[in-house]
């Protein structure tokens, strides 16, 4: 069965992942990793089907389908693809291959269930278990040339729904009811809708809509509850409160496109912006800018984090920075990619440094405790010589 929307990651990708990877292992004299999660399964093989990869120190990786083996085979590049029944083929198909099994074995312990993990060490009976993802987020915190191109195909299809959203947003339409156009129009762009995470107890959604009140609820930015409406089991993303003209509209969009992740965020207002709001925004900005000019290679990551917090207080807006009094967090910004958050994270006594490749999505956001938040988010990308946008989302205010 051809498929009708191929789309293939280049073998010279997948070729330059393993070798990073096979790097990383023999440093610290690992045998082998298997990998098990599908957003890594993806990165290394090309392909997200039912299955597994063993890739290890030396020597050429397996690829092991449960499912269907022609798609996997029209997915990837990788040269040993095998059909299997059962996983419990899997340890006598690696010893056949490489003449042994592997002494040390690393795997996903950050993700990976305890059960399973006992399962998997039942049935390989490695000597020693260690935690590849380290070593695995290490080769996926820089993105190749062809990586940037996914997240700027990414931030086409984002640019076209904020203008849609700009076109469309009126007062009557509750957030959750304005949230599901906005998605709606950016599915028929190619949006997955799946927000990938790689924290067990985090959820990824498409959205935020927080307006007037219900921004002013939020109280921690990295868990806004949403105002009037919203679930107790599911106490994020957009509520029931109605679009007000003449008010603050924070949307905060999460989007996916052939696996590449967008985090931007816009203030949006019906006619007018309130003045207190408005010269809000425009401090966010100034604070995202400023940080956009700063950040460059070999800067630390909790550098960035202390100027920001310097220049919200020289402009008077230290109490409302970073969320409510109490309740702040510590971060503007987080690495992004193939998950919505990836390592590193732009926050408080953060020694890793900027290097070229990396990607973030960078976020100065305020709360005003029962009025409003107001901010702005966009990705950028660290060059040779500093940064790049990669949003193509205007850095504006949208009064509409």
């Amino acid at each position: 069965m051809e498929l009708t929307n191929p789309y293939r990651v280049p073998a010279s990708e997948i070729k330059s992942r393993t070798l990073k990877i096979q790097q990383e292992l023999r440093q610290d004299e690992i045998d082998g990793l298997f990998i098990v999660q599908r957003v890594d399964l993806f990165y290394f093989s090309g392909t997200a089907q039912n299955g597994y990869m063993y890739i290890p120190a030396e020597g050429q990786p397996i690829l092991f389908i449960k499912q269907y083996l022609p798609r996997a085979a029209q997915e990837s590049s990788v040269a040993d693809i095998v059909k299997i029944g059962s996983i419990k083929d899997i340890p006598q198909l690696i010893a056949d291959r490489y003449g042994r099994l592997p002494g040390m074995l690393a795997y996903e312990l950050d993700v990976l269930p305890v059960n399973d993990f006992k399962f998997y060490q039942s049935l390989f009976e490695a000597k020693k278990c260690v935690d590849g993802s380290p070593h695995i987020l290490k080769v996926r915190r820089i993105k190749s040339d062809w990586e940037i191109a996914q997240l700027e195909k990414t931030a086409d299809m984002t640019a076209k729904t904020f203008e849609y959203m700009r076109a469309t947003i009126r007062p009557g339409l509750s957030e959750i009811e304005f949230a599901g156009m906005f998605e709606t129009f950016a599915r028929r762009l190619g949006h997955g809708a799946r927000i990938r995470v790689r924290h067990y107890q985090t959820e990824g959604y498409p959205w935020h809509v927080l307006s007037g009140k219900s921004g002013g609820l939020a109280g921690l930015l990295d868990s806004p509850a949403s105002g009037e409406g919203t679930s107790a089991a599911f106490p994020v993303g957009a509520g029931h409160k109605k679009l007000c003209a003449s008010e603050p509209i924070m949307i905060d969009l999460g989007s996916v496109l052939n696996g590449y992740h967008l985090d931007e965020t816009r203030m949006f207002a019906i006619d007018s912006m309130p003045d207190r709001a408005m010269k809000t925004c425009r401090v966010a900005m100034e604070i995202h800018n400023a940080m956009i000019e700063k950040a460059r290679p070999g800067i630390a990551l909790g550098e960035l984090f202390d100027h920001s917090v310097r220049l919200a207080e020289k402009l008077g807006y230290a109490d409302s920075y970073l969320g409510i009094a109490g309740h702040k967090v510590s971060f503007i910004g987080h690495g992004i990619g193939l998950e919505i958050v990836e390592p590193h994270i732009i926050a408080r006594n953060r020694k890793d440094r900027l290097e070229p490749g990396m990607v973030f999505a960078l976020e100065p956001k305020f709360v005003y405790e029962n009025e409003f938040c107001a901010g702005i988010e966009s990705v950028f990308r660290v060059t040779e010589t500093g940064t790049r946008l990669i949003s193509k989302v205007p850095v504006e205010v949208f009064v509409c």
